[in-house]
């Protein structure tokens, strides 16, 4: 049997034994964000199923709300407000799968 070679399937690159990308979202326990985070979360799995080996749920203290790809800081709340499911999509999607669509979430 062929096996897959590293350059086919580009939006596919778990699947095609390239290493996925870690995304990181830390919340803070007090201010009770957990559901957000497992909200974000949750969209994000969905949306790189394939491009994506991890996502982790960081707790954390003091208002922090921070998303990380690769342990690269995409989204702080504290410059940025609270992010829309949408903007961090397209962060992530810029370095997990650059040149993707995301559908209507690109309008």
């Amino acid at each position: 049997m062929d096996e897959p070679s590293a350059g086919s399937g580009p939006q596919e690159p778990g699947r095609s034994g390239a290493p996925g990308r870690r995304v990181e979202i830390e919340y803070c326990t007090q201010c009770r964000w957990l559901p957000r985070a497992a909200w974000l979360a949750q969209e994000l799995l969905t949306t790189f199923e394939a491009e994506l080996s991890e996502l982790a749920l960081r707790p954390g203290k003091g208002g922090v709300f921070v998303v990380r790809v690769d342990d690269e800081v995409v989204w702080d709340r504290r410059e940025q407000g609270f992010p829309e499911p949408t903007a961090v999509k397209k962060l992530v999607r810029d370095r997990v799968a650059p040149g993707r669509s995301l559908g209507h979430s690109d309008r």
